[in-house]
């Protein structure tokens, strides 16, 4: 395949991944202002919050986060070899054991959730609050079967380079959420939006799935083989993935855990603000990485370390436009959150409390999304090891942060450890990505990171004199304020970024945005 056909068909993907990906954001910030109108930054939501904590773990612990990730290496293996029967064999034997592995952890947590919130949430002192923690936690746990089995209905429509359906998983799943809240929450509170999440996951993550594995020749046998040789490379491959300390899992888990012990409604107010800074992450981080994959681990299989270098470091540089939108979303942290959120039992001392958190998070966007793809290098080279080893050690250097911080600044300070240590994880796995393939790339990715952070935090001091300015004479503590706040400030900063691009030659920058913009258009 030649480079310009490979990027034509990443471009394509990459298309539908962002589609759905944007798509899923906006439905899942629409998620965040229905719990936010419906609770507001209260207590109950963050017992909501809290339970989704066991079901994180358990996802952790079978490996369904990353189902796609060990599993399509595998799947296209078979593939390329034109054994497909055998492929499926593979499928239905990981299908079966894990899943069985899966349903009886799920029993367990069900029957123990009490004791697991106490040790995962130390800080609950109501013990209003802790029951509902531990009903709606026993509610999602079954989700997490579904999304497991989804997983690998996905990971065999990914590695057959369709993408359509398994775009629709997380759209179908926030629907889900938002329907259940609106129809039950009057009656149910909180406990509403779990069963949406329950309802979610099956039609999203299992029922659509599982049409789409068949659409593409699902075959599923009744088979236990453990000592098949690639069900023990793919154990091989997940178990480190199994133990190893995630950004993602971490950040999660670290946000409820180190909440709890804050005033109530500070889970709530983080996980707001976060769900904002998410918004940028996933457009450009995580649909370019799962668009990006497949033909990753194609590359990997022709051990073509060259072109790989060269997916990943362009990938990598069209993140960095993600760079100067979280400078926007800082200067603009007010209004953002009272346009989002702040109606019904959201009141503006719950906007003040999240908007106070969104600069400290958006610190660490371009790190979070720059890891998904750096992380996925590793795995298309079927490498889980050295990933989950040096992201469990700087996971567990950062942990002083948290205490540190969170002493100082309180809910900030869990948000700004949260970015550190996403920074810290991703420059680790890079340079180590860069050491192991010799990546003599690298300099030009620094390089253009260096040149847009300067012009976006230059650019970002001038809207900030805009925005005070506006603010003195525009009252932002409503929805048409803070608007219109919002669009001459916006406006500013698309011509104060591109004039400063060009006044400073930055070539790269404009360069990947017009590449980008024509391959949409050709495809």
């Amino acid at each position: 395949m030649t480079d310009t056909s490979l990027f034509k068909k990443v471009g394509i993907a990459s298309f539908i991944m962002m589609t759905s990906v944007f798509l899923s954001r906006i439905i899942g910030l629409l998620r965040e202002m229905t719990i936010a109108f419906a609770g507001g930054a209260k207590g109950s939501v963050d017992a909501y919050q809290i339970a989704f904590i066991i079901p994180e773990i358990l996802n952790h612990v079978v490996a369904s986060g990353f189902l796609s990730i060990t599993f399509i290496p595998i799947f296209a293996h078979y593939l390329a070899k034109n054994n497909e029967k055998e492929g499926w064999k593979v499928f239905s034997i990981i299908f079966n054991t894990f899943g069985l592995l899966l349903l009886i952890f799920i029993i367990i947590s069900f029957i123990f959730a009490p004791e697991i919130v106490t040790i995962l949430a130390p800080g609950i002192k109501d013990p209003v609050l802790f029951k509902s923690a531990v009903k709606m936690t026993r509610i999602i746990i079954p989700a997490q079967f579904f999304f497991f089995t989804g997983g690998l209905f996905m990971a065999v429509q990914f590695a057959k380079e369709k993408f359509f359906i398994p775009a629709l998983a997380p759209l179908i799943y926030n629907i889900g959420i938002i329907i259940g809240g609106l129809l039950l929450s009057p009656w149910l509170g909180m406990e509403g939006f779990a069963w949406g999440v329950l309802a979610g996951a099956f039609f999203g993550n299992f029922f659509i799935q599982f049409i789409g594995a068949k659409k593409v020749n699902l075959k599923f046998y009744f088979v236990l083989d453990l000592k098949h040789p690639d069900f023990i490379k793919y154990v091989v491959l997940t178990i480190p993935l199994m133990v190893g300390l995630t950004m993602t899992f971490s950040t999660e888990i670290f946000l409820k855990f180190f909440g709890s012990y804050l005033d109530e409604g500070s889970i709530a107010s983080l996980n707001y603000a976060l769900r904002i800074m998410l918004i940028l992450v996933g457009l450009f981080g995580q649909a370019v990485g799962v668009a990006a994959y497949p033909y990753m681990a194609k590359l990997a299989q022709k051990a073509d370390f060259t072109q790989l270098n060269n997916l990943l470091n362009n990938t990598l540089k069209f993140l960095m436009l993600v760079i100067p939108f979280s400078i926007l979303f800082m200067v603009l942290k007010y209004e953002i959150v009272v346009m989002i959120f702040q109606r019904g039992k959201f009141d503006i001392n719950a906007t003040i409390l999240t908007s106070g958190i969104l600069p400290f998070l958006m610190a660490g966007t371009f790190a979070f999304a720059a890891q998904t793809v750096v992380a996925r290098g590793f795995y298309a080279c079927e490498n889980t090891l050295l990933p989950a080893i040096f992201s469990t050690l700087s996971v567990i250097a950062t942990i002083p942060l948290f205490f540190f911080f969170m002493k100082i600044l309180q809910a900030k300070g869990i948000g700004l450890a949260l970015s550190l240590s996403a920074i810290i994880q991703t420059i680790v796995l890079y340079e180590i990505w860069n050491y192991k393939t010799k990546n003599f790339g690298k300099k030009e990715v620094y390089k253009l990171f260096f040149k847009i952070s300067c012009i976006s935090i230059f650019v970002g001091i001038l809207l900030w004199r805009i925005t005070l300015f506006l603010q003195n004479i525009i009252d932002n503590t409503n929805f048409l304020g803070a608007l219109s706040i919002s669009i001459v400030t916006g406006v500013s900063f698309f011509v104060l970024i591109s004039s400063t691009c060009f006044v400073f030659k930055i070539k790269e920058f404009s360069m990947l945005f017009q590449k980008i913009k024509s391959k949409l258009k050709s495809d």
